[in-house]
């Protein structure tokens, strides 16, 4: 086997599903958040330094790109989805690159799938038809997104709804304005109660960074939201003004390795909204890396919530296999 197709197959490991034990969450307790102040110019530095200090390329390029597939929510939540679009996009989540360019790198035995396909609440039988038999989970978006202002009870019962049509992971909104009060006890009940009527399914905590006003905010509820029980936080809709941002998400996953060192539960992290290029899922990869370790570069650990990401990366490992770049068109979401 040549160097270049040892490096690829090394990308087996990103299709293994390691039992992670599930976070129960911990009692509500202010004085693990109180006093958290963060200080922006030292994190704009360190965030600055992910895509300049780091440089992967060739083949070992390819084998994140490959690797960085397997970590995507292929998303669509428009007014305009059908069950038609829906279907398209889930086969496009069970063979997410062209067969000739998995035929060229030689990894087709690989059988790389993306982490998840995220829907709205009416397109999740739609979706969970379309991906029977493949493993690949169905997220449903739920609480009111994006914006979360419905009452906590009508909520709930989406999320309940959302979890007996199939979905095995829930995205949910938390309540911005009880950030911006201060209202910690709220958050951390209110993210309790959705915990609990997702069941089995996972939770992922949606923070909406970009409306959250400061970064001290982003790692106070990410702490509050993990104490309550979340599976992953995340960082946006993918709807707000500002998104995902290299930023935001150092504030973010430092917050899951303080959790993790005090609890032992490693909780997921997903970006999301704004990313779009494969550079960017590389600089996100190295970010997971340096601060968490490799333990967070698997599927269960780690996503981005993405639509057009997937595009990018197609072309870019063509780009790999004949020097060449091609048209956008030619790598089609759905």
């Amino acid at each position: 086997m040549t160097t270049k197709n040892k490096t690829l197959s090394q990308q087996k490991t990103c299709v293994t599903n390691t039992p992670i034990a599930r976070n129960s969450g911990i009692d509500f307790n202010p004085a693990l958040f109180n006093n958290i102040i963060i200080n922006r110019s030292a994190v704009e530095r360190r965030a600055g330094s992910f895509g300049k200090r780091r440089s992967v390329k060739k083949q070992h390029q390819a084998a994140w790109l490959l690797k960085a597939i397997t970590f995507i929510d292929l998303t669509t939540l428009a007014g305009d989805d059908t069950p038609g679009k829906v279907k398209r996009l889930c086969q496009k989540a069970k063979n997410p690159v062209r067969a000739d360019i998995l035929q060229a790198l030689d990894v087709t035995e690989l059988n790389i799938t993306t982490g998840a396909v995220c829907v709205y609440h009416n397109m999740i039988n739609s979706a969970v038809t379309a991906l029977h038999g493949s493993g690949i989970p169905v997220a449903a978006v739920s609480t009111g997104f994006p914006a979360g202002q419905t009452p906590l009870n009508i909520k709930i019962s989406e999320i309940e709804a959302s979890v007996a049509n199939g979905a095995r992971e829930i995205d949910i909104v938390i309540s911005r304005e009880k950030v911006l009060t201060g209202d910690w006890q709220a958050i951390y009940d209110e993210v309790k109660a959705y915990r609990k009527a997702c069941g089995d399914a996972h939770i992922k905590t949606i923070l909406a960074t970009g409306e959250l006003a400061t970064l001290t905010n982003v790692a106070k509820a990410s702490w509050v939201c993990m104490m309550a029980g979340a599976d992953f936080i995340k960082t946006s809709t993918g709807k707000e003004s500002v998104n995902a941002t290299l930023e935001f998400s150092l504030v973010m996953v430092r917050a899951i390795r303080e959790y993790f060192e005090l609890t032992g539960f490693k909780i997921g992290y997903k970006p999301a909204g704004g990313i779009q290029t494969a550079k960017q899922a590389i600089e996100y990869m190295i970010l997971m890396k340096e601060e968490l370790g490799n333990d967070w570069l698997t599927p269960e650990l780690f996503r981005f919530g993405a639509s057009s990401l997937l595009g990018d990366i197609e072309r870019q490992l063509e780009h790999h296999i004949t020097g060449c770049y091609s048209a956008n068109h030619r790598h089609a979401m759905s």
